[in-house]
């Protein structure tokens, strides 16, 4: 997936992809559809499902919410077969187009093939210009096509070998969930970047983004695909095959940041007590006196309540969240747009009013929102505003599928903590440190070992080779932007 933030106003972090597949269900698209509702929250761009009954494959793809677009037995009807798998998708450059929709399709020599991907090749633009020079045609902007060309040319003969010699030539945090013919396979990269677990549903065989997904469809969760780790599902049974050198696992640590839902259970961690713990530790390390913890809803939710057990202060929802705001919504002039943070939240007067409060919130990226969130309390009668942020300040853009501003739109990158109090109109601001984000993740320090997560966006320390770009400043990239 790519990565290059078009959403000027829309001051936040996006995960880029949700996958699901199942292989042996005779409803298999319908419980695909269930567990692209789950993990909605991934991609709220574009959905797409493709469904194999032992002899055609069938396709559905569309721009917009899966419930908007899997909302009928017509369409579920249509995907006929007992294997199906599915992706959201989040758009980041350029226009949402049907042709960059997942899962692709290919016919191949073998058969047909689906490959649905959530991360980022970081040396798809190479591969890509590569493959055109010897005459490959691509028909999207994706950097999943990518893989798709070199199965094709692979001189393997079995699917999962060209697979593999696929896997061999590309770089970067990908989880797949491909089918082909009789087969559902899962991917995971070789540091385990990105999340992909494994569920059982009776006789059926569950791939799948997050547990949450899992839980929609009543399956079982099983364990998670380990990095590096190719799954193999056929009707002969589970094979898993580890043919990548082992290598230290580098798990994106914001996945228990923001990503992933509260209800999801990542690499063995519940995601919401993990943010819970996030925000008792941000209450040792940064204290303050103040008469309320509100969080920034919803993702700061956990982290507020973290917080106020810990500091023995009350927590209070002194912001309410309008649920009902779509992403589309027109601006059509500089009022208007000021306006905008009001749609989405407003100030709880009766808890905020002659209060100092402590705004928890999971992390701050250009700083936009933060600034007008923080007028909103003051407008409500706070006599004091204090932010606190359950995430250490991001400094560095992430190339490893997640949609973030470049490095120049971060206001960590560009200041320090007293300029960015100052420039957000906050009495006093401070985040977490990263050894205590991983203290509070595993109870480990990052600072006396090895890191056990990818935490580049905070560290700068991109664990993946950056082939695509110059250095790790350089523009972030949608790595074939629309023309």
């Amino acid at each position: 997936m790519t990565m290059h933030s078009t959403h000027p106003f829309d001051d936040a972090f996006h995960e880029e992809c949700g996958v699901f597949g199942i292989f042996g269900h005779s409803e298999a698209s319908a419980h695909v559809a269930l567990g692209l509702h789950a993990l909605q929250h991934r991609g709220q761009e574009a959905a797409g499902i493709v469904s194999f009954d032992g002899q055609h494959f069938y396709t559905h793809r569309a721009l917009g919410l899966v419930g908007d677009n899997f909302n009928s037995a017509e369409v579920i009807g249509k995907l006929r077969g007992h294997i199906a798998v599915g992706h959201n998708r989040y758009s980041t450059t350029g226009d949402t187009l049907l042709r960059n929709v997942q899962p692709l399709y290919g016919d191949f020599s073998f058969g047909g093939m689906a490959v649905a991907h959530n991360g980022n090749l970081t040396n798809a633009m190479t591969l890509r210009k590569q493959l055109i020079d010897i005459g490959c045609l691509f028909q999207s902007t994706s950097d999943t096509e990518v893989i798709i060309h070199l199965i094709a040319l692979s001189k393997q003969s079995s699917v999962e070998d060209r697979l593999f010699d696929a896997l061999l030539r590309i770089e970067g945090a990908y989880s797949l969930v491909v089918m082909s013919n009789d087969m559902l396979i899962g991917v995971r990269d070789p540091l385990g970047v990105r999340p992909l677990v494994m569920g059982r549903l009776g006789d059926a065989t569950i791939l799948a983004s997050e547990t949450c997904a899992l839980d929609i469809v009543g399956a079982e969760y099983v364990r998670d695909v380990e990095p590096g780790e190719i799954v193999i599902v056929t009707s002969e049974g589970i094979r898993s095959l580890k043919p990548f050198p082992r290598a230290q696992k580098r798990f994106c640590i914001f996945e228990y940041v923001y990503f992933s839902r509260p209800d999801s259970v990542s690499e063995g961690y519940n995601v919401y007590e993990v943010r819970e713990r996030i925000g008792m530790q941000l209450a040792r390390e940064a204290p303050v006196a103040a008469d309320v913890v509100v969080p920034v809803p919803d993702s700061g939710i956990p982290g507020a309540l973290g917080y106020a057990r810990e500091s023995k202060i009350p927590f209070e929802l002194g912001i309410i969240r309008n649920h009902y705001v779509g992403r589309t919504f027109i601006e059509p002039s500089d009022h208007v747009r000021h306006l905008g943070v009001k749609l989405k939240h407003n100030g709880n007067r009766a808890v905020l009013e002659n209060k100092r409060v402590i705004l928890v919130d999971d992390s701050i990226v250009r700083g936009t929102t933060s600034k007008k969130i923080v007028n909103m309390v003051r407008e409500a009668g706070a006599k004091e505003v204090h932010m606190r942020i359950a995430s250490p300040p991001t400094t560095h853009s992430c190339f490893y599928g997640v949609d973030t501003p470049t490095r120049d739109q971060l206001l960590a990158a560009r200041h320090d903590v007293a300029t960015m109090a100052s420039l957000i109109g906050v009495d006093s601001l401070a985040f977490i440190s990263l050894d205590g984000m991983y203290r509070a993740v595993n109870g480990m320090s990052r600072n006396n070992a090895a890191p056990q997560f990818c935490d580049a966006c905070f560290s700068g320390d991109y664990p993946i080779p950056l082939t695509d770009c110059e250095n790790a400043t350089s523009k972030q990239k949608d790595l074939f932007s629309e023309v």
